[in-house]
């Protein structure tokens, strides 16, 4: 089974960042796992292993689990964001 390796993001609705110091090990789905029901119109899964979300403290810690696993895996970096400083005082500087 492959999964992903990451950190969440902050989404646009977050002005903190709570909810991005764990690490996560997700599925990577392959194509055609889910299909759509004609009758009910409900989407079901042949594989519930898709289903899976684990949470780490740390990254090495997800990588020795996806080891003890024997998951193929990738990693995927966070994206570090750049603070800029900003003064009231250059509004009025040209």
């Amino acid at each position: 089974m492959k999964v992903k390796i990451s950190r969440p993001t902050k989404s646009a609705m977050q002005s903190g960042k709570r909810n991005t110091k764990k690490w996560l090990v997700t599925p990577i789905e392959e194509a055609n796992i889910r299909s759509v029901n004609p009758l009910t119109g409900w989407v079901s899964a042949s594989d519930t292993s898709s289903q899976f979300r684990f949470e780490f403290v740390s990254k090495e810690e997800a990588i020795k689990f996806a080891q003890s696993r024997n998951f193929v895996f990738e990693i995927e970096e966070p994206k570090i964001a750049s603070v800029k400083q900003k003064s009231y005082a250059g509004n009025f500087t040209n």
